[in-house]
């Protein structure tokens, strides 16, 4: 008897090749509906499991393999069950080849439809492979197409699959339809959450890739991602040395700065903080601009550009020691004019679109997780709460300053004119001591900040911060506001002449 393979598979993707070279092994295909005709549009001879149940499908194709003679042919074991496969005319299946409906993909698509969603919770698919799988002894199953070529080639020397590769791919098949269905379980327990936080995370990692060394060369480190992400954050090396678990955390950060921004814009990260951030009329502008904000602190920092570099900006760029650069595109001659830099690492987002988790933001303590909804990544409201408006041009400055604070270790402070940062202030216990750091920053750059916006994450808290801010020259500022003594600092900005903007919302980041 020639043996059977099953086909229902959602993603198709190098199903006609693997099953054309099952049938020139000699091997039958039976297929669902819609692979059953993707495999005829290939000349395949394939009988339609909607003939062997003698039921057509049902229902919007919600039912078409719940069948005895499908689940009865994957579980079946001819010696002990000889009797009622005779009486029912079960013929077994040797091989079963599914793959289930895009959930994750579904649920993490921006505004998609709770009904839509629930459409794309396969139930006959997990049922196949969970029932060729405990019967691995006597049939294979299939999950991933990258098994395909192996399994093939296998049976094309033998015949058949070995019982050590049947358990590998049972052990595969399992742990496919464990993570689906706590995919399901997940959105389900967040859909109910109306916004808070699920009663409980399961999340699966897996080793994609070894780095250099975590945060000190002594320490090992590897990326890891959940199923349906992209490894290395979203990001593919281009060109140079390999990435270390550092060259991550601040290449993260600075792409993230950078597409908070409108185009062009060039964001330089040092220390998993920023220390310059410009906009320009173009690439080589910005980032021209964003390096004399800081060129102490730059070098060996990381780069971010939010437009694609070119060679004009490539050039710039190559003057200055960094470790390394991000862009979401990087021309072939770009390429060239960085490849003098043989260690500078160059980015770009990995093709194709990764998929969400959907997972909140997460933060490991010992034994513990610490769990919080994503920050707002749009622009926040704002509220004049001084006697003087802020004219046009300060708006666009304490704007620009305050979505660069949101990246900045608190207390932030950050001073900016004109789409450029003068110095920026962070990771201190203390704000004035942040504010001081950013006006030295400054000074050590030639900058005058007579004008300029002065954006602190949290709320001043007396108004020594903004007095000292003052005798500096800024003319506006923008912070969350809160204090217990925020009148008392708003009357020091008035007195002042300060225009000031309330925000409503705190950008803490520790």
């Amino acid at each position: 008897m020639q043996p059977r393979a099953l086909f229902s598979v959602s993603d198709k993707t190098g199903a006609r090749e693997f099953a054309a070279r099952l049938a020139a092994a000699g091997w039958r295909l039976l297929a669902s509906g819609g692979t059953a005709k993707l495999l005829r549009e290939t000349g395949l001879e394939v009988e339609e499991v909607a003939s062997v149940t003698g039921s057509p499908e049902m229902l919007s194709g919600r039912v078409k393999t719940l069948h005895p003679a499908i689940h009865g042919a994957l579980l079946c074991r001819p010696e002990q069950d000889a009797e009622d496969i005779a009486k029912h005319g079960i013929r077994p299946i040797s091989l079963a080849v599914v793959n289930l409906y895009p959930f994750v993909e579904a649920a993490s698509r921006a505004g998609a439809e709770r009904a839509d969603v629930i459409e794309q919770i396969d139930v006959g698919g997990p049922a196949m492979i969970r029932a060729a799988a405990k019967n691995h002894g006597r049939v294979g199953v299939v999950v991933d197409s990258s098994d395909y070529d192996a399994v093939a080639a296998e049976i094309e020397a033998h015949g058949q699959l070995g019982d050590d590769t049947r358990r590998r791919l049972a052990r595969k098949a399992f742990d496919h339809t464990a993570r689906y269905d706590r995919a399901i379980c997940g959105w389900l327990e967040g859909a109910g959450s109306e916004g808070g936080l699920p009663e409980r995370i399961v999340l699966e990692l897996r080793k994609q890739v070894d780095l250099r060394y975590g945060e000190n060369p002594h320490q090992r480190a590897a990326v890891y991602a959940a199923a349906g992400t992209d490894a290395m954050a979203g990001l593919r090396l281009l060109a140079g040395a390999p990435l270390s678990f550092n060259n991550l955390v601040d290449a993260d950060l600075a792409r993230q700065c950078a597409g908070a921004l409108s185009a062009p814009s060039c964001v330089i990260v040092k220390h998993a903080t920023p220390c310059g951030v410009a906009t320009g009329e173009s690439a080589a502008e910005a980032y021209t601009r964003a390096y004399e904000s800081d060129p102490e602190s730059a070098f060996g920092g990381v780069i971010a550009f939010n437009s694609p570099l070119d060679e004009e900006a490539a050039r710039a760029v190559v003057g200055q020691f960094a470790e390394v650069l991000i862009a979401p595109g990087v021309s072939s001659s770009a390429l060239e004019v960085l490849a003098s830099r043989k260690k500078l690492r160059v980015l770009a987002p990995a093709t194709g679109q990764a998929v969400s988790t959907g997972l909140p933001d997460l933060k490991v303590l010992g034994d513990a997780v610490l769990a919080q909804s994503p920050g707002s990544d749009t622009e926040d409201g704002h509220e004049v709460v001084s006697k003087r408006q802020p004219t046009e041009g300060e708006l666009r400055d304490a704007l620009f300053a305050w979505k660069v604070a949101r990246f900045v270790a608190s207390n932030a402070v950050v001073y900016a004119s004109k789409g450029q940062t003068l110095g920026i202030g962070g990771g201190q216990t203390s704000r004035v001591m942040s504010a001081r750091i950013a006006a030295l920053r400054a000074a050590d750059g030639g900058f005058s900040l007579n004008g300029a916006a002065m954006a602190s994450d949290g709320f001043l808290p007396f108004a020594d911060g903004l007095q000292a801010a003052a005798d500096e020259g800024i003319s506006v500022v923008i912070q969350p506001g809160g204090s217990i003594r925020d009148q008392e600092v708003i009357d020091a900005a008035d007195e002042r002449g300060v225009a000031m903007l309330f925000t409503g919302v705190r950008h803490f980041r520790h």
